[in-house]
């Protein structure tokens, strides 16, 4: 199968610590290279992948907190500096569109690319970027600004063709993609070959959500079904559940009951508070949920399968 892998670039959240940078991942996605979130320090990291990171097209942004979107300027200016030409374009909150503006003006005057801004309504669930492989979908979460996760999708391929049946029955290679949409094959002699005899199944379709910032949302679950791999933040521990709803925010148990409902494939914690210097109390309390949970870290490399 193609790559579907997930870096993770930085997992803390607001307060600056030693541990941990402030969110950023990568998308890498049928040869395609997409970013989420983008704060201080995101371009460090990205050094550190070894990762062309020029190639990246898209940027994705949930929502206008410093510990999300500060270093956004800066990587643009870089590209500039390293001579960009194709266009790099950034999804997110329609408030950012005007700041990114006045930011460029500032900062990044005479770019030789160009920065395409496309607003999303952070309040539907609805395609932001489509493409002949891939879909993204944003996804409505609850925090203190308006803010939206986002789910990456692969469309459904067309299924394998079987060589040995090819050969076997001497079928013409113009006929393959024929075969891959389902027709039959019929033989000189007229005898008629299904279908089903000369495919092996697709490779099934994947898909990664990523959700930070936001309250716990008990219907979450609803517009991620099935997902491979779930991101969801898990600020706090259960003990410290009056502050995750004081800043809207979720506890490592509700990140994972929200793993459970959607039959996630595997759940992924991450946004972690400052005050854990250990984050496997996180780890021990969603697993007690849910089992299949991994901590993000700086320079994680996660496959979605």
């Amino acid at each position: 199968m193609v790559p579907f892998r997930i870096h993770v670039l930085g997992c803390g959240s607001a307060k600056p610590s030693l541990r941990h940078f402030a969110s950023s991942q990568l998308v890498e996605i049928r040869g395609k290279l997409m970013m989420i979130d983008c704060a201080e320090g995101t371009q460090i990291q990205l050094y550190k992948t070894h990762i062309s990171f020029t190639k990246i097209s898209c940027v994705f942004i949930s929502h206008l907190h410093g510990d999300h979107c500060l270093g956004l300027v800066g990587m643009i200016s870089t590209f500039g500096m390293l001579g960009r030409t194709a266009p790099l374009h950034v999804y997110g909150p329609e408030p950012l569109g005007s700041l990114l503006k006045m930011q460029l003006e500032v900062f990044c005057p005479g770019l030789d690319y160009e920065v395409k801004y496309h607003p999303v309504d952070t309040t539907l669930h609805q395609i932001v970027y489509e493409d002949r492989s891939i879909i993204v979908k944003s996804i409505p979460l609850n925090h203190r600004v308006p803010c939206c996760g986002y789910l990456f999708a692969e469309k459904p391929t067309l299924p394998h063709i079987r060589r040995d049946m090819l050969d076997c029955y001497e079928i013409p290679y113009s006929q393959i993609n024929n075969i891959k949409s389902g027709a039959d094959w019929v033989t000189p002699d007229g005898e008629v070959i299904c279908n089903s005899k000369l495919v092996l199944p697709a490779d099934p379709a994947r898909s990664y959500a990523y959700c930070s910032d936001t309250a716990y949302l008990p219907r979450l679950h609803e517009m991620i079904q099935g997902v491979n791999l779930l991101y969801h933040e898990s600020t706090y521990t259960s003990d410290k559940e009056n502050k995750a709803i004081q800043y809207y925010h979720s506890t490592a148990r509700q990140a994972a009951m929200v793993a459970q409902a959607a039959h996630a494939g595997q759940l992924m914690l991450g946004h972690y508070s400052a005050r854990y210097d250990d984050e496997t109390v996180l780890l021990d309390e969603a697993k007690e949920v849910f089992p299949n949970v991994i901590l993000a870290d700086e320079g994680l490399v996660v496959d979605v399968c």
